[in-house]
């Protein structure tokens, strides 16, 4: 049977303000990106999300971005690379400090927002940041979006690592993503999401807006948690993809 995991960013929560529906995405997902509490979530947020995550046996990820909450992590933030490295470092330590107090354990890292799609671009940016968890963890999952720079680090640096496609955003012809500003960017139907990634799966390849297929590994498929139609495209996608012979597993 073929194996794939189905991951989601979630704990991006604050105070009395609530973002997603992590309750029910973790019955569905089998891997949670969980904010650490610099571009969204808090300490509270984090531990009742862990807590959550162990329970449903669902796979604990950090989600380190940029200090900009009220940009939820979305604007570009010129650092120097202490200072990324940092960054990464301050927050993996927290998330693995509140997976372990709710009795889990850090499996993957996974870069947020703006930081992940600099990264993309920026291979020296991208090796700054993952050689800063990998010096905390040496055998955690570096979890890259497929075909960018990202994925040229991670074979370089010869670590864990696991290839992301997304289920819910357009791709531009060097497998980055389509800037969110442009309309069709985001993808909101779940007849739609489905079908476009079986078919990626079926070619292992990329598929571009353009429609230039990018060859790629695909271990991850990542839908974003804070939308509305969040929930009925990971159910979607689910049903798809059981439907298909894949069997859902976290990395």
């Amino acid at each position: 049977m073929k194996r794939i995991d189905l991951n989601a960013d979630m704990g991006e929560s604050f105070g009395p303000w609530k973002m997603g529906d992590d309750v029910a995405l973790l019955k569905i997902v089998t891997s949670a990106n969980i904010a650490c509490g610099w571009h969204a979530g808090d300490a509270d947020t984090m531990a009742k999300t862990m807590a959550l995550a162990v329970e449903n046996g669902t796979g604990i990820g950090a989600h380190p971005g940029f200090a900009d909450l009220q940009g939820f992590g979305r604007r570009r933030i010129p650092l120097s690379a202490s200072e990324l490295a940092n960054l990464v470092t301050y927050q993996l330590g927290a998330a693995q400090a509140m997976a372990r107090a709710a009795g889990g354990h850090v499996r993957h890292l996974k870069l947020h927002g703006a930081l992940s799609n600099m990264a993309s671009e920026n291979a020296a940016m991208a090796r700054v940041c993952y050689e800063a968890a990998l010096r905390v963890d040496p055998d955690i999952v570096i979890m890259v979006l497929a075909a960018t720079a990202q994925e040229q680090v991670v074979r370089d640096l010869g670590c864990h690592w696991a290839g992301e496609i997304f289920a819910d955003r357009a791709y531009n012809d060097d497998a980055t993503l389509v800037d969110r500003k442009l309309p069709g960017a985001m993808i909101h139907d779940a007849e739609v999401a489905a079908p476009r990634i079986l078919q990626m799966l079926e070619e292992q390849a990329i598929i571009a807006v353009s429609g230039k297929r990018i060859p790629t590994r695909i271990d991850t498929i990542c839908l974003h948690g804070d939308g509305p139609e969040a929930l009925a495209i990971a159910q979607g996608l689910r049903a798809r993809l059981e439907t298909a012979g894949f069997a859902l597993k976290s990395l």
